[in-house]
């Protein structure tokens, strides 16, 4: 009845704080209630009308009478709040262990370890936001050719330079040192390249942007589904994400709009499977930037398309809007937030209008998938597939 499924995940667009925020400091956290409570005329007609209003926990968002879609939310088993830990969950990857993180920067064993394999000493190791960065240490940088090392709350790190100073290739070959440098007593989730172009007070950030992760700890949703010989379409940065494991094919996006776009490409091809697409302006320019206006306007323009990609699903097709962590906008902190994600499923051959409940884990979705697609799997979580499948 179902042969393929299209995941939607909504970076960042958390629902409350989960039972264990206060040990993350996120108490107070929720981002789409919030949001919703500090914005005039905010609204999202079509996701609250597959039932996101009435998902326990959601505040500030208008209830539906009789929802179209299923709804409910997952709670995050892993430890940590990133995106990494988030999407592996999903997939069914626990993390029993947070992968590392450096709110004071990296030890300076590691830098002075990076700085002897790239030949280079390096600026900055801090943390630091990455428009911050490049606007306080671009013009060393560009005097000096030393790359700018910062990190985040997340498990990253992250190198920037200016693509005239030090050229992709080379920021590329340092990433990848990086990679084999950051595994082991101290494993960070990515090593991002952050290059950017321009002149001293107008620096701009640029699409190069190239991650690399780890290998999943544990066999995946996306392995499964891929060993089955079925596609795994990825959209934004998915491929990053999972290290290009499990995946058929992927494309690049330059923001959520275009990711919409490039997903409703997929969805008009004849294919069985998985489309995962990640839409990442939400958390990436707005939820870290402490602009509320931006993600809410954000939300809603997400919002309006969702007519579009129902009417070019097909009645094989499977829907499901998620999210990977919190990154509320309304807090001091501009950091992510350790919060329930939404979980709202459409479908023409599903049950509507059902209560999906408190998933006790984001694996709980790549078990559904793969229940749906008929695939046998030892993937950890709870399938909800018996809960809206039309099948007696």
């Amino acid at each position: 009845m179902i042969n393929r499924v299209i995941l939607i995940v909504l970076d960042s667009v958390g629902i409350g704080e989960l039972p264990d925020a206060a040990l993350y400091k996120d108490q107070g956290s929720n981002t789409l209630s919030n949001i919703a409570a500090k914005m005039k005329n905010f609204s999202l007609p079509n996701m609250e009308e597959l039932g996101l209003g009435i998902i326990e926990g959601v505040k500030n968002i208008k209830p539906c009478i009789s929802a179209k879609g299923s709804f409910g939310r997952c709670n995050e088993e892993s430890k940590g709040k990133d995106t990494v830990t988030g999407h592996w969950e999903i997939a069914g990857v626990a993390l029993e262990k947070p992968l590392s993180t450096f709110p004071n920067g990296f030890p300076k064993n590691v830098i002075e370890e990076f700085e002897k394999r790239i030949g280079k000493k390096t600026l900055g190791n801090v943390v630091a936001s990455g428009t911050q960065i490049i606007e306080e240490l671009g013009y060393e940088h560009v005097n000096t050719g030393y790359p700018i090392v910062y990190t985040s709350a997340d498990s990253v790190f992250q190198i920037a330079a200016h693509e005239d100073v030090i050229p992709l290739d080379e920021l590329y070959k340092m990433c990848k040192i990086a990679r084999e440098l950051l595994t082991g007593e101290i494993t960070i989730g990515r090593v991002i390249a952050r290059p950017f172009v321009g002149e001293e007070g107008k620096y701009t950030r640029t699409s190069n942007r190239h991650d690399y992760a780890l290998d999943p700890f544990n066999k995946t949703m996306l392995d499964y589904i891929y060993q089955q010989e079925l596609e795994v379409a990825a959209v934004g940065k998915i491929k990053d994400i999972y290290n290009n494991k499990g995946i058929s094919k992927s494309v690049s996006i330059q923001n959520n709009m275009d990711g919409v776009d490039k997903t409703i490409g997929y969805i008009k091809e004849a294919s069985k499977g998985l489309i995962f697409t990640n839409l990442v302006d939400f958390d990436m320019l707005y939820g870290h930037r402490n602009d509320v206006e931006g993600y809410g306007k954000a939300l809603m323009e997400f919002d309006r398309r969702l007519p579009e990609i129902y009417s070019t699903m097909k009645d094989e097709d499977l829907l499901i809007l998620t999210a990977d962590h919190g990154c509320d906008p309304t807090t001091a902190s501009t950091d992510h937030s350790r919060e329930y994600i939404p979980l709202l499923v459409y479908g023409k051959n599903i049950k509507s209008g059902i209560n999906l409940g408190t998933r006790m884990s984001f694996s709980d979705i790549g078990k559904t998938i793969l229940e749906v697609l008929n695939i046998k799997n030892e993937l950890r979580g709870k399938s909800f597939y018996n809960l809206i499948s039309k099948e007696e």
